[in-house]
């Protein structure tokens, strides 16, 4: 059955790089041209944003490129206020597709007299005529119960596991998947299980917030290959700590597997300076030229599953097909060239 829309890519300024490699992507998958509708996204002189859509999009599926990374709150309202315009332009459906969804961490109140700011932001989303959520690694996954639209959620760990058995396809009866703690140990427990390695877990305890007093590891890490898998990396100080710990424990080597790369103040030093290997991010939050140039520091992209989850949404196809391997490898094959 034909679809009646087109679908339409339109990209904030949070990160243009990653939409125009999906318009890029797009436009080679199904023969037709697929840039991202010209827009203006400007700000006045007192920091009030603008935008103006160029293009008509009156009946088309819609969808934005924004994750709401540094700067959070402007990135969120350029979001909103992109929304506003194609919804007060007719567009069929409004889909943001959100790489990196900030306020995640504020999810639940940890104490009394605060707020749960990712339900405050889902509500705002809804508010400005979004339908429709695509976002990857949600810092914890009931937020998508905050939303009363669709959230598809993608996972990156079908990515790293391709990436894994790649760069460790030599050695990978000595890997150890770690979780940074204890909070973690379903997504660790995921790569785990996908690349068949044994598990472990770095149980922090804290004195007060923000600071680690000490640090247990759980299980025998001695003469393994650690894979320290988590979904943010801000400052890098517990994740540096984890693996200097793992080390201790006899590690042979510790890599980082993570999928936001938020890296604020003085993370990229430590992480070049720390006993880590390498470490690893997706490019859902754009790369800072620190964190380019970095020695140890890799991207791989996230552009190829983003790219098939808005052809899927679009012609109605499923698009948790995408954790599986036989359906995400043939878009990596390019990157990855599996036996």
């Amino acid at each position: 059955m034909p679809t009646p829309t087109e679908p339409k890519l339109i990209a904030g300024n949070a990160n243009k790089p990653l939409a125009d490699t999906i318009a890029r992507r797009m436009s080679l998958y199904r023969g037709v041209d697929q840039a991202p509708v010209e827009a203006r996204v400007e700000r006045f002189n007192d920091g009030e944003i603008f935008v103006e859509v160029f293009e008509n999009v009156r009946g088309e599926d819609m969808f934005i490129i924004q994750p709401t990374s540094n700067p959070a709150n402007d990135n969120l309202m350029e979001l909103l206020i992109i929304s506003d315009a194609l919804r007060r332009s007719s567009a069929s459906r409004i889909t943001a597709v959100i790489p990196y969804f900030g306020y995640a961490r504020q999810d639940r109140r940890t104490k009394a007299r605060t707020p749960i700011s990712a339900k405050l932001v889902a509500n705002m989303l809804t508010g400005a005529g979004i339908e429709r959520v695509l976002t990857m690694d949600l810092h914890a996954a009931q937020i998508q119960g905050f939303f009363d639209i669709p959230v598809d959620n993608l996972y990156a760990s079908p990515i790293f596991a391709l990436d894994v058995k790649t760069q460790f396809k030599d050695q990978m009866d000595e890997l150890m998947v770690v979780s940074p703690d204890v909070g973690g140990v379903a997504r660790a427990r995921e790569l785990a299980k996908r690349i068949n390695a044994p598990l472990s877990i770095v149980d922090k305890r804290r004195e007060k917030a923000g600071e680690v007093a000490e640090m247990t590891v759980i299980g025998d890490v001695k003469d393994k290959i650690c894979l320290i898998v988590d979904d943010i990396c801000d400052t890098a100080g517990t994740l540096c700590k984890a693996a200097q710990v793992l080390m201790d424990k006899g590690a042979k080597e510790v890599h980082s597997y993570i999928t936001h790369g938020v890296m604020s103040g003085p993370a990229v030093e430590r992480v070049t300076n720390s006993v880590m290997k390498s470490l690893v991010l997706t490019d859902t939050i754009q790369p800072t030229k620190p964190i380019q140039k970095a020695s140890n520091i890799r991207i791989v992209p996230t552009a190829p599953i983003f790219t098939q989850a808005i052809l899927n949404i679009w012609n109605g196809t499923s698009v948790s097909s995408l954790f599986e391997d036989k359906t995400l490898t043939p878009i990596y094959e390019s990157l990855y060239q599996m036996d």
